[in-house]
């Protein structure tokens, strides 16, 4: 994924295999360039709010109440994206604190 800086139809359909509707939701999310890079933070754009993503830890719902802490491969949309856009270049960058970003929305 890396070497090629898109992602081709056999590892789409692999993130799709291994990870469902998470895994198109990252994709979407990635495409739609709804992942950025602040100082302090990377947060995922969601439709209803933006969610922090910490060393592949997140602050939603899914990650806090749905996934099994002991199963690794398990992760929420926002964290996969994060994953992806990271991989393939595509992450937005800011050279602004999120927490000073927060204070408008």
């Amino acid at each position: 994924m890396a070497a090629a800086g898109e992602l081709g139809p056999e590892i789409t359909r692999a993130i799709m295999d291994t990870h469902g509707n998470r895994g198109r939701r990252a994709i979407e999310a990635v495409s739609e360039e709804r992942v950025k890079q602040y100082r302090d933070f990377t947060v995922v754009v969601g439709h209803r709010r933006e969610h922090v993503v910490e060393a592949g830890n997140c602050d939603c719902e899914d990650a806090a109440y749905n996934l099994d802490a002991e199963e690794p491969d398990e992760r929420c949309w926002h964290a996969l994206a994060v994953d992806i856009a990271e991989r393939l270049g595509r992450v937005d960058h800011h050279d602004m604190w999120y927490s000073d970003v927060r204070e408008f929305l």
